[in-house]
């Protein structure tokens, strides 16, 4: 893709930031993307139909994060108050890389695109079906993946308050190294 490539290689010279954004959602059902076990083995996991954080985040391939959470569903009025709140805190021109979820395409988004690119925010959206492309996906892997732990599931008070320690750690404590990720 050729715009984000060029998109980089602004960033990489310093003459913007670019933050890649997108939403994931933690819940009390867990995350277990594959298992096995040996037969004679018997293995549970704990699971519940529980409370639910959705969490929406914005990384540069530096580990600069910038997030907020909500137990409330994410709307595009909760995704242009976040944004709006960032542009405010520019200190020079900045690129957010969007996928396009309804929330993100919405009318009242695009209105405020406008009033943004006066601060310096400007939005791009990636091409459909295209999650390879955006690397916060791999934020939100590690996160369910390797940062949250079994005990962390307990109970939904305890999931929050882990999943805040983590992501108040990315960039801090916590780190993902994006140089390796090409894009293409």
């Amino acid at each position: 893709m050729q715009q984000l490539q060029l998109l980089e290689q602004r960033s990489e010279q310093g003459e913007i930031d670019l933050y890649y954004g997108d939403e994931t959602q933690v819940s009390e059902q867990g995350y277990v993307p594959y298992g096995w076990q040996f037969r004679d083995e018997n293995i549970s996991i704990g699971a519940a139909n529980g409370k639910k954080l959705n969490c929406f985040g914005m990384i540069t391939r530096a580990n600069e994060f910038v997030y907020q959470t909500t137990t409330q569903t994410i709307t595009a009025d909760f995704m242009i108050e976040q944004l709006d709140r960032f542009s405010f805190q520019l200190n020079r021109h900045a690129v957010v890389v969007l996928d396009n979820a309804r929330v993100h395409q919405s009318k009242s988004m695009h209105q405020m695109q406008k009033v943004w690119a006066t601060r310096g925010l400007f939005i791009f959206y990636l091409p459909p079906y295209c999650p390879h492309l955006n690397i916060i996906e791999r934020v939100w892997k590690e996160l369910k993946a390797r940062w949250l732990q079994p005990k962390d599931y307990d109970s939904d008070q305890q999931l929050f308050y882990s999943t805040k320690l983590i992501l108040n750690a990315i960039g801090k404590d916590l780190f993902i190294n994006f140089n390796t990720i090409n894009i293409t």
